[in-house]
Parts: C-alpha cells; sequence; structure tokens
C-alpha cells in the first residue's frame, strides 16, 4: 500500500510531441541546408572547370588547324609542281614525280579521274576507309578533308587525296599518305588543366573513331557533339569533369534552395526554443480539482476528426524539349540526350491531342529495329492513351507496315518509331494523321502543344498487341508474282526490313541470298542507307560472287529501295522510276507519275513516250504524298530512293513493296532480256553532284527573287517550284535556296558533256548578270 500511496505522488510522464517533431524538423532542415550549400559550391566550381575544357577544346582546334593547313600546302606545292596533262598515259612518270616532289610521303598511289579500279575493287582487301575516302573526293566542297588510317600494327597515317590538273575536272586523283606523328604532338602538347579532350574522326558509318585522348582520366561527361577541325574530318570532343550534383544545374537556384531551408531550420529551432507555455503565460490550466463533473452521465458525444484541407497539387515540373527535334518532315533526336522516355509521352499526348480534336480515337505504332525503339514506343503509347487514344502495337516492323496496318484497320493514323537511315545512337517518329503525312507547320505545332501544355490528360485509352505483318507478306504475294524465278541478293544493313523483305521476295516466286538481314539495332556491317554507294560496295561483292541476277537493298525502316545490277553498276532511283512508269502506265494509260526536281531530265521524256502525264513536284515524302492526293497521281518517286504507288497499291512510300513491283517487271519481259539489258533501255546522262555558292544569311533567298526577275533562258522551259531549272532537250539546270543553310544549291545534267558545259556556261552568264561578285564553283 505504501508503494501505491508514492506511485500516486508521483508526477505523470508527459511527452510533448509537437516539440520534439519541430527539432526534428529543424534539424533535418539544416542538414539539407548544409547538403544544398555543397551542391552550390560544386555547380559553381563545375561551370568553371566546363570554361577551362572549352577554352582547351579552342586551342586544340587551332593548332590542329594549323598543322593540317601547313601539311596541306606543303602537298599542295608539290603537286603543282608536277606536269599531270598528260594523264593518263603519263601515270608512270606522275607517280614517279610525286614520289620525288614528296620525300616525306610514307606512300604515294595514283588513281585514274572516273576512279573506276577504286569503284571495282575488292574493299576487304583494298580498304573500306581508303575507299569511302577516294570516293567522296569528287563531290567534296573545296579540298577533300584529310583523314587518318592503320598500316600494321598502330602505324597511323595521315592520308590526303589530291586532284591532279583543273580541279573542276581533274585529270587524275593522288592518294598520299604522311606521317600522323606531327598532328598527335600537336595535340598532346595541350595542356588541358581539368576534365579531358578527345581527338576523333567522323567515319562513312556515321560513328566516331577516337584517335588520342589528353586530359584527367576522371573526366566522363562525354559532350555529345565535337568541334570540327578545318579542312579535315577531325573533331575536338570536350569531356567535362564529373560532380555529384543532384539539383538543377544553376548556382542561384541552388543557392535559394540553401537559404531557404536555413531559414526554415533556424524558424523551427526558435519554435522549439520558445515552447507555447512560454509564449501564453497569462493562460494556465485549471487543476483537476477545480473542475465540476456532472452529476449525472452525460452521453459522450463524438467529435468529428480534424482534417487538414489537401495543398492544391504542385505544378508538374517544366520539361525541357529540345526544340530542334522537330524536323521538318518527322520528329528526330539522340536518345538519351535530345530525345528520352519522357519526350516521347509528351509527343504521344501531343499526337492524341491533335486526334481528339479531329475526332480520331484509334492509331497504330509500330517500330523499327533499333535498340532504343521498345522504351520509346511504350513511352509514345503510354503519352497516347493519356490524351485518351487507343492504340494498335505492332511491335517490331518496317514504316510501310505501319501505313499499311493504318489502312487495314481504317484508323488513318499511325506513328512509327523509326530512326530511318541515321546513326544507331538516333531514333524518331513519322507520323501520320487522319491520312495525311505531318510536316513542316503541323509539325511545329506538335511542339507548340508540348511547350504551352495544351495537351489532353483525361487518360481513357487501351493498348492492344496485334501481329500484322503476316497480311502484310500475304497482300503482296497475292498480287505480284514473278514469271520466272530470278537469283536475288537482298542487303537489309540489319535494319528492320531484314524480318520481313526477304519472305516477301521469296513469297513473289524469287530465290533470295540474304545478306545483313539479321535485325541489329547497332548495323555493324554498314550504314542502312542505300543512297549511299558506299554502303553498297558489299552488295556488289556478293552479287558478283554468287553470280545473282540482281541486288537490292533498304534503308533501316524500309522505306527506300537501292538497285545493283550484276556488273556492278549502281541504279540511281530516277531510272528505276522510268521502268514502274512504263509498267504503271501500261495498264493506267494517260496517269499522272510525280517526280521531284532533282530527277534526270530524261524523265519527262520517257513518261510521255510511254502515254503518261509527267509532273515535277517539290521534294519531300510528305509533300510527294499531298501532291498524289491532290492530282490522283498513280506513281510517285525521288531521287532518295522512295517510290509511291496508287495503283495496286496506297500510295505510300514502300522500299519494299517496289523492290517486288521491280522484280515482277524484270522477270516478266517478254523477250526474256536480262537486268541489265533492260536498264540499258533508261537513258543515262552525265552530271555534277550538288554545287554549293555560300551566302551570308538570308542573302540566298534575296538572291533568287532578283535571279527569278532578271534570268532569261530564251530556248529553256522553266520550272520554278522550288528555285529555277531551266530544260532543254539535252540538259538542264538547277538553282535554289537551300532551307537549311544559307547557301545557292546548284545541279547539271546533260547528254554529253559538250551540252553539259554549254549548259553550265548559261547559267555562270545568268548567275553572275545579277550578281558579278559570285564565286562559283564550276
Amino acid at each position: 500500500m505504501a508503494m501505491s500511496g508514492a506511485q500516486a505522488r508521483l508526477p505523470s510522464l508527459h511527452i510533448q510531441w509537437g516539440r520534439l517533431l519541430t527539432l526534428a524538423g529543424g534539424t533535418l532542415l539544416l542538414a539539407v541546408a548544409a547538403f544544398c550549400a555543397w551542391q552550390t559550391w560544386l555547380i559553381a566550381g563545375q561551370g568553371s572547370a566546363v570554361d577551362h575544357v572549352h577554352a582547351a577544346q579552342d586551342r586544340a582546334i587551332q593548332v590542329l588547324a594549323a598543322e593540317i593547313v601547313q601539311e596541306r600546302n606543303g602537298v599542295d606545292e608539290a603537286v603543282a609542281g608536277v606536269d599531270a596533262s598528260g594523264l593518263p598515259d603519263s601515270a608512270p612518270q606522275v607517280l614517279a614525280a610525286l614520289k620525288q616532289h614528296l620525300p616525306q610521303a610514307l606512300n604515294v598511289e595514283l588513281y585514274s579521274a572516273g576512279l573506276d579500279e577504286v569503284l571495282h575493287a575488292n574493299y576487304h582487301q583494298f580498304g573500306y576507309a581508303k575507299a569511302a575516302q577516294l570516293m567522296s573526293a569528287p563531290d567534296a566542297e573545296g579540298a577533300p578533308p584529310v583523314e587518318t588510317e592503320v598500316h600494321g600494327a598502330g602505324d597511323r597515317r595521315l592520308t590526303m587525296v589530291v586532284p591532279l590538273g583543273p580541279s573542276q575536272k581533274p585529270l587524275g586523283w593522288a592518294w598520299i599518305e604522311l606521317p600522323f606523328a606531327p598532328i598527335a604532338q600537336r595535340f598532346n602538347a595541350v595542356s588541358v588543366e581539368s576534365g579531358r579532350l578527345q581527338l576523333v574522326q567522323s567515319t562513312d558509318h556515321g560513328e566516331n573513331l577516337r584517335l588520342l585522348a589528353r586530359g584527367a582520366a576522371g573526366a566522363s561527361d562525354v559532350e555529345p557533339v565535337g568541334k570540327p577541325i578545318a579542312g579535315s574530318n577531325f573533331f575536338i570532343v570536350a569531356v567535362l569533369p564529373g560532380a555529384y550534383i543532384v539539383l538543377p544545374p544553376s548556382w542561384p537556384f541552388a543557392a535559394l534552395i540553401t537559404l531557404v531551408c536555413l531559414m526554415g531550420g533556424v524558424g523551427l529551432f526558435w519554435l522549439f526554443a520558445h515552447p507555447r507555455s512560454a509564449r501564453n503565460a497569462a493562460v494556465e490550466e485549471e487543476p483537476l480539482s477545480d473542475v465540476q463533473m456532472p452529476s449525472q452521465p452525460e452521453a459522450v458525444k463524438p467529435v468529428a476528426p480534424v482534417v487538414a484541407k489537401p495543398a492544391p497539387a504542385p505544378a508538374p515540373a517544366s520539361i525541357s524539349v529540345d526544340p530542334t527535334i522537330f524536323r521538318a518532315y518527322d520528329v528526330r533526336g539522340v536518345v538519351g540526350k535530345s530525345l528520352t522516355a519522357t519526350v516521347a509521352k509528351l509527343l504521344g499526348q501531343s499526337i492524341g491531342t491533335v486526334m481528339r480534336e479531329q475526332g480520331l480515337h484509334e492509331i497504330v505504332v509500330g517500330r523499327d529495329g533499333r535498340l532504343s525503339g521498345p522504351e520509346l514506343a511504350g513511352a509514345l503509347s503510354e503519352g497516347l492513351c493519356l490524351a485518351g487514344v487507343d492504340v494498335i502495337d505492332i511491335g517490331a516492323a518496317p514504316t510501310p507496315v505501319v501505313y499499311y496496318a493504318a489502312y487495314r484497320f481504317n484508323t488513318g493514323c499511325g506513328v512509327a518509331v523509326t530512326g530511318s537511315h541515321n546513326p544507331p545512337d538516333y531514333n524518331g517518329f513519322k507520323i501520320v494523321v487522319g491520312g495525311q503525312t505531318l510536316s513542316e507547320g503541323a509539325i511545329q505545332d506538335l511542339y507548340q502543344r508540348i511547350a504551352t501544355g495544351a495537351l489532353e490528360a483525361g487518360g481513357g485509352g487501351n493498348v492492344r498487341e496485334v501481329d500484322v505483318v503476316p497480311d502484310y507478306i500475304e497482300r503482296i504475294t497475292s498480287d505480284v508474282q514473278t514469271e520466272r524465278r530470278l537469283k536475288i541478293v537482298v542487303d537489309c544493313g540489319n535494319g528492320i526490313p531484314g524480318a520481313v523483305a526477304p519472305q516477301v521476295l521469296e513469297g513473289i516466286g524469287c530465290d533470295v541470298i540474304p545478306l545483313y538481314c539479321d535485325v541489329d539495332g547497332n548495323f555493324p556491317n554498314h550504314h542502312p542507307d542505300p543512297s549511299d554507294p558506299h554502303n553498297l560496295q558489299d552488295l556488289i561483292l556478293s552479287v558478283k560472287q554468287t553470280g545473282a541476277d540482281l541486288g537490292v537493298a533498304f534503308d533501316g525502316d524500309g522505306d527506300r529501295l537501292g538497285v545493283v545490277t550484276r556488273s556492278g553498276e549502281i541504279i540511281f532511283p530516277d531510272r528505276t522510276l522510268m521502268l514502274f512508269a512504263r509498267d504503271v502506265l501500261s495498264r493506267q494509260p494517260g496517269a499522272t507519275i510525280i517526280y521531284d526536281v532533282k530527277c534526270t531530265g530524261h524523265l519527262k521524256g520517257q513518261i510521255l513516250d510511254a502515254g503518261g502525264s509527267p509532273l515535277m513536284w517539290r521534294t519531300g515524302h510528305s509533300l510527294i504524298k499531298a501532291k498524289m492526293r491532290e492530282t490522283g497521281a498513280e506513281l510517285a518517286g525521288e531521287m532518295s530512293g522512295h517510290f509511291f504507288f496508287q495503283e495496286r497499291w496506297y500510295g505510300f512510300d514502300d522500299g519494299i513493296y517496289a523492290g517486288a513491283r521491280l522484280l515482277e517487271i524484270l522477270a516478266g519481259d517478254i523477250e526474256g532480256r536480262t537486268p541489265e539489258d533492260i536498264f540499258a533501255t533508261c537513258p543515262k546522262g552525265v552530271s555534277t553532284p550538288e554545287l554549293k555558292v555560300e551566302m551570308a544569311e538570308g542573302e540566298h533567298y534575296r538572291f533568287m527573287e532578283k535571279f527569278r526577275e532578271k534570268a532569261h533562258f530564251e530556248d529553256a522551259t522553266l520550272v520554278t517550284i522550288d528555285g529555277v531549272r531551266a530544260d532543254w532537250s539535252d540538259g538542264w539546270g538547277l538553282v535554289r535556296p537551300s532551307n537549311t543553310t544559307p547557301v545557292l544549291v546548284l545541279r547539271f545534267d546533260a547528254d554529253n558533256a559538250p551540252a553539259l558545259k554549254r549548259i553550265q556556261d548559261t547559267f555562270r552568264a545568268q548567275l553572275l548578270a545579277v550578281d558579278p561578285s559570285l564565286k562559283l564553283p564550276f
């Protein structure tokens, strides 16, 4: 009992949880303030370090550019002292003279003006890089850029291709190998205080080859784009010093967060040191004995819990979307840099918003074989569903299969997640809404909706998976068949067409020899771009070695077609279009055939001879499709390798279907001619590459306005839909303003060399009449 009395006299233990929470909150805020202060210091230091790395990058560019100029001047001086006027007959004497004038050269070789021996070389022995550098020299603006290649065990050399004779019409080409050591010495002499510099070389596959590195080994943040070194294919890439920075990289913002947390922590500590009892001393608790208890118990009324009114949900953090990924005809960027899953989701919302405004509720989504495809396609579908749109996911499939599925399921809408022919680290989106391929203003509208947050977000969309490839194959093979079996090499460049094209071409009756048909988003063999002759060299070699009748190639997503013959000739798309036009017009006489402004002048005559109506139009697949709908054209084609069949097909660009139609034509020749004999009936002439005249920003547009007013071509037919094109009976010339850079673009094509020269002389006179100070590259 005594113990019980003592216990009754002890004060009851009362824990003040509010004060403890105040103390804990103040401690936490001060800890956060300390962390943010550390982040502010790191961010400020990082900015200084980045400036130092960029300064070293600029110094490296200057010294290496100077070294390259010095090397080139020495070579040019030596070449100028050699008489090349007797080429090709005097080749041995010219080669001996070059070696005598270039004692520093490790190797000198001589090649013909047309580089025929390079075109037909065995590239496994000759060297792919060497062949690529030689073949690109005629198309270079100014002096061909220097590169490097390795001989033997680590013997890296500086390589140059130099024209012999007149620069506009060389009599031959010299391949010169110089020591790489002076370049390495200059690079290694550059002081790099922090971070690291990398000397890289861009290759014809769109990849970067690292040559040298200098600086701190711990630097890890590689900038995605390097700075070019003039006169070469070299770049200096900056690698920034790493730092554990988790806050947005802005020191004023980090300092503001530090200040806010510091003030909040100090405030909570003040509240802890000045409890409520001290601040309200006049208000005392009534002692227990003074509380009057009712004589009769009253019903206890339930006390309604106090529920704090929830604070408004914070607005979503602003997400920065790079506007440059919204291109003229698609959305395209570098994965993990300008193109992420978050961007893909926002794009899906934006597309879905446009669809909802048009009363459209279902869309097809497919992807090519790139490694980033599943993630980006999934995020895109998530955004579409968030906007209230149902998604038909057809999985990995060529872009034409996405278009086909949009017709098959009557959605009128589709998105192909594809990087097309771009390097492996790129990806993008080709978009069709309401039967219209989005381009230019419509693409920019998608960006503006994202930038302003004008996006549907009600949700409600669903995803269903459908395999439409078997239906696509059946649709083609049920309509297209070859009358005799042709042996075909099919080069898919490890792109997604490899999963479909061989089956289609076998299904129409061909013997298919697959080349790089395993889908691999790393593109380990060559770039999936058949418009570049370098990417067709393995196909040419394979056709020759297997004795195949023909070789066909597709780009990374299957909407473009390339063709080579057994002899190794590359059949350019405007000549392939001649065969397509003859075939279509045999069943649809008088039909309109559309081709872009860069196609050969022979195409118009071929269409007219076949009984068709030729129509030249602006370049761009979306512009071509729109013109086909407007005119009811049965066929269209571009120099890029896009072909559009409305006759027996759906009017979209489909390289796989175009390949099937081509083989149907070649195998069905009533005279039994070989593909080479048939292509020989398609005329070809001589032409120039694209020639460029640089101008000040905006000046090229003003020049074109004056040129349209003043230029006068007496006996030519003028086309002004895209610049000014003048057509004669034996050739044509074109001058147009570039839509991407401040340059004039010129191209000339004729039946023979004298006609080409006459047309160039005519254009030269007209151009100089507008601006006598122009420096023309022809």
